[in-house]
C-alpha cells in the first residue's frame, strides 16, 4: 500500500502528512490493514469478528460490521484526526453548556460520517 496525503500540510514539519489509503472494502483487506496500520484496534475487531460473524450461517450482520469496522480504521490510520475527534469527545463530555456541547458532537459527527465515507485506496 501506498500513503496517500489526507491533510495538506504538516504544519510542523512542512511536508505532506500521509496516511494509508483505505483497502479494498473486504473483512479480509480492512483485517490486514487494521494489522498493519492501527493494530491497537486488532483485538477488538477479531474479537467483534468471532462473536457477530464468524460462526453465523447468516450473513446479515456482515455489512454493519463492515460500515462500523471501516469508519473506526479510517479515522485510526490518521493520527491527526484520531487526536481531534477524541479532543471534541472530551470537550463534549466536559461542556456544561448544552448548546456548546451540541455543537461539539455535531462537529464530531460530522467528521464520523465523512470518515465513513472514505473510498477503497483514498
Amino acid at each position: 500500500m501506498t500513503a496517500q496525503p489526507v491533510h495538506p500540510e504538516d504544519p510542523s514539519s512542512n511536508r505532506p502528512c500521509r496516511v494509508p489509503p483505505m483497502p479494498e472494502r473486504t473483512p479480509q483487506a480492512l483485517r490486514l490493514a487494521i494489522q498493519d496500520h492501527a493494530p491497537h484496534l486488532l483485538p477488538d475487531f477479531e474479537a467483534h469478528w468471532r462473536r457477530a460473524i464468524a460462526d453465523a450461517f447468516n450473513l446479515t450482520p456482515v455489512p454493519a460490521f463492515m460500515h462500523l469496522w471501516w469508519t473506526q480504521y479510517a479515522i485510526a490510520r490518521d493520527p491527526e484526526l484520531e487526536a481531534h475527534l477524541a479532543d471534541l469527545q472530551a470537550r463534549a463530555t466536559k461542556e456544561t453548556d448544552p448548546e456548546k456541547s451540541g455543537r461539539l458532537l455535531a462537529e464530531y459527527s460530522r467528521l464520523r460520517a465523512m470518515a465513513a465515507t472514505v473510498e477503497p485506496g483514498r
